[in-house]
């Protein structure tokens, strides 16, 4: 298997949404509360995502509302020097942050989130780039957008709209985070939007504790497929690969053996590379290949964004070993 060639001119394109925040880490081994060093990335599932395709090819854009400040502009580099476009309008509120405090078993890594009154939250079509969205090829957003503010629902509704009577394809990954809201709010709000999602990929825990779809991973795929008119679902199961629907047909992929190095943004990854290899028209088994090798490789790699190359996609897909590149 190898990866398919962006050789299209222009590239394959694709427009995300949402909130990209200052992550905040101490080193491993360390705690919040004791550690004197931080070190900092940018992060957010929309903007990891546009990462992850744009270094597979695409021509990636990601929206949002910033304010116009130091720690705003921080965030638009952090985007930019990966190779993906921010479209970012200027508002009054702050940059979000979030800290998180890796940790092996049994304590485990925890987040706490500041993200209170962050500009985003008050972002509405008509002060974003709703055109680049419609040129695209794909735009997609996630669940932890809509679950910011009541504004962010009707935006994220509009922008599907709009993208979807624009001939995109629409991507949504469901993203359940628990500490942003419960799973009954969750379910009322992403119900109707997917009523406007071409993709939908959710992880299992997330379809059983928001959806109330329990049961074998290609039995929800199949019937969420067929509920919500969907042409690719797509249902992660963690360590044990994903399952996706599509045309009738359901497959399997399994996940890739890695070394964690950081699992943060490990799920963006594996969608910004089914998209991208979809977008280059690779087959739905070989794009859950190039997914499923994306977000190990993510694993491998300090912060929330995957910063890999086709080549090293490839080499994984055609069992290439680590070990020292001399």
């Amino acid at each position: 298997m190898s990866l398919p060639a962006f050789d299209d001119d222009p590239a394959p394109t694709l427009a995300t949404f949402g909130e990209s925040m200052l992550r905040y880490s101490p080193p491993a081994g360390e705690r919040l509360e004791t550690t004197d060093d931080l070190a900092v990335h940018v992060g957010g599932a929309e903007s990891n995502v546009a990462v992850a395709a744009g270094r597979l090819g695409c021509d990636a854009a990601w929206l949002s509302k910033l304010p116009d400040s130091p720690l705003g502009r921080r965030v638009e580099r952090g985007v930019r020097e990966h190779g993906v476009e921010p479209l970012v309008a200027s508002g009054e509120g702050r940059v979000g942050t979030y800290y998180l405090e890796p940790g092996g078993e049994p304590r485990g890594t925890s987040v706490v989130y500041d993200r209170a009154d962050a500009a985003v939250r008050t972002a509405t079509p008509d002060e974003l780039a709703v055109d680049r969205i419609r040129a695209a090829d794909a735009f997609y957003t996630s669940g932890i957008t809509p679950a910011l503010s009541e504004t962010l629902v009707e935006t994220i509704e509009e922008l599907l709209v709009a993208a979807g009577e624009a001939g995109a394809t629409r991507a949504f990954d469901l993203n359940y985070r628990a500490k942003l809201w419960a799973p009954e709010e969750a379910a009322a709000t992403i119900r109707p939007l997917l009523d406007h999602v071409d993709v939908l990929v959710v992880a299992d825990r997330d379809a059983a504790t928001v959806l109330d779809r329990d049961g074998e991973a290609a039995t929800v795929a199949r019937n969420l497929a067929a509920d919500y008119g969907c042409d690719l679902v797509v249902v992660t199961r963690g360590d044990a690969g994903a399952v996706a629907a599509h045309d009738g047909e359901t497959y399997e992929q399994d996940a890739l053996a890695t070394d964690t190095v950081d699992p943060v943004g490990t799920g963006d990854a594996f969608v910004g590379g089914l998209l991208a290899s979809r977008l280059a028209g690779e087959s739905v088994p070989g794009a859950l290949e190039v997914a499923a090798a994306t977000a190990a490789l993510k694993r491998t790699l300090a912060g929330d964004a995957a910063v890999v190359t086709p080549d090293e996609v490839a080499a994984v897909l055609e069992g290439g070993a680590g070990g020292i590149d001399r």
